[in-house]
């Protein structure tokens, strides 16, 4: 039985009898049926899965990073085979101006491997993508210029990509994406061509990638193939994804093992190497602290400990950025459910005023689907040197909020699909809201930094 057919035969089995006890038990009831939809349960066995046919790197190339992206970029595919691939790559003035090749060249160029380059070399790394045969192969570029141009080959005959490396200092505007809960539906695939339209220097997925549960390697290949095909900016160039992880990323969504992120970790743990938690900083001037709100690394105790240390080395940062899945202050799910997994009761209590005492300048937290945008929050209350909270991840789901009367917290919320670009320009932080057809729905400006929490 579904989770959505669970939730069916609960709700028309039990409604009467528990609305006309007790208004009560019927609240706690309703958040224990929403709960249901977002636990992934693991099914019972099945057959091996089918999975998609895979003709080259190009069907599941992409980028991210698990270094400095002023001076590395990591190149990721999936393929049956086990050989390491020799990774070719020179910056773009360097090939164009030997080869006179378009500029800018296409994502893919084509053709036999250019003559007279100076190419550099590196070699791919394979290790297993979860329960399949397939393999990843990965290969981390070291010692790049920053704000530079490459293109790169992968073997002999498989033309030219493109990417950017993101500049040592922020003296132009840099933009980026963030979003979550995205899935391989119509709705996904939209918000997909949306964002790669800004041109953003990478993409920020705060969990809930495809929807996989740490159960369906089909489901993650395909989120891949999308965000392969799809996340090409006008320039031709590849855009890198940076991630963190959600409920539907783990067998049972909360409190696994690093074994039941079956299809995640092993695309992704070059930046997690031993925890699933870790902060990717961007030359001097911009740092995005990722955590895991619950799903294989416990709130309290170790990840609340690092959390501290980490927003206090980085307090004066001109950016500075916290990204996780279960939100704080959640837009549908309601704070005092008696249910404690995604609820955001322990990152309240935990994060929340480690967020205010070291000067983080916007949150973003997803897992409820919807449009939402929080006032400056100081110990839940609005306040105009407070911590605003962005989300709520309906890059590909959708769910209907609660109203700001019922949500105090909330400023602005609507049941849209969208995706949120960010823009960087000097101290000054632009955070536009795009639905998945580019409509804008909200616009927001932070400044500078907040001043130090008092006492």
């Amino acid at each position: 039985m579904t989770a959505m057919d669970r939730r069916t035969f609960l709700t028309t089995t039990l409604t009467g009898g528990i609305a006309a006890s007790s208004p009560f038990l019927w609240s706690a009831f309703s958040a224990y049926a929403d709960r249901i939809e977002d636990i992934a349960i693991a099914p019972p066995p099945r057959p091996a899965e089918k999975l998609p046919q895979l003709h080259s790197p190009r069907d599941t190339l992409f980028l991210t990073w698990q270094g400095d992206p002023t001076s590395t970029m990591t190149i990721q595919w999936l393929s049956r085979s086990e050989t390491p691939t020799v990774i070719r790559y020179a910056s773009l003035a360097s090939a164009a101006q030997e080869q006179s090749l378009p500029h800018p060249p296409s994502r893919e160029t084509g053709g036999e491997t250019p003559r007279g380059i100076a190419w550099q070399k590196a070699v791919t790394r394979c290790h297993s993508f979860g329960r399949t045969d397939l393999k990843v192969h990965r290969c981390e570029l070291t010692h790049l210029r920053p704000g530079t141009e490459y293109v790169f080959q992968i073997g002999e005959h498989l033309g030219l990509y493109r990417f950017r490396t993101m500049p040592a200092k922020a003296n132009d505007l840099i933009s980026f994406v963030s979003g979550g809960d995205c899935g391989i539906g119509p709705a996904a695939i939209a918000s997909n061509l949306t964002a790669a339209r800004q041109d953003p220097y990478f993409v920020l997925i705060a969990g809930d990638l495809g929807y996989d549960n740490g159960t369906s390697a089909t489901t993650a290949i395909s989120f891949i193939k999308n965000y392969s095909s799809q996340m090409v900016d006008s320039q031709g160039r590849l855009i890198p994804l940076i991630t963190c992880i959600g409920n539907h990323e783990v067998r049972g969504g909360y409190k696994g093992q690093r074994s039941d992120a079956t299809y995640y970790l092993p695309l992704f743990d070059g930046l997690y190497r031993e925890t699933t938690y870790n902060v990717l900083d961007i030359g001097d001037y911009l740092s995005i602290v990722l955590l895991d709100s619950g799903h294989i690394s416990p709130i309290p105790g170790e990840q609340t400990d690092w959390l501290a240390s980490v927003l206090k080395e980085r307090q004066d940062r001109p950016h500075l950025y916290v990204a996780y899945h279960v939100p704080a202050y959640p837009s549908v799910r309601s704070p005092q459910a008696l249910i404690g997994l995604g609820t955001g009761e322990l990152q309240r209590q935990h994060w929340c005023p480690l967020f205010e005492r070291y000067r983080v300048d916007v949150a973003l937290e997803h897992h409820d689907h919807v449009f939402k945008r929080t006032h400056p929050l100081t110990d839940g209350l609005r306040d105009r040197y407070g911590v605003p909270y962005l989300g709520d991840g309906s890059w590909g789901k959708l769910r209907t909020p609660a109203s700001p009367e019922k949500r105090p917290y909330l400023a602005r919320v609507s049941r849209n699909y969208h995706i949120t670009l960010h823009r960087l320009e000097g101290e000054q932080r632009f955070h536009l809201a795009l639905t998945e057809n580019g409509k804008v729905a909200d616009v927001y400006m932070t400044q500078g930094k907040r001043p130090a929490k008092r006492g």
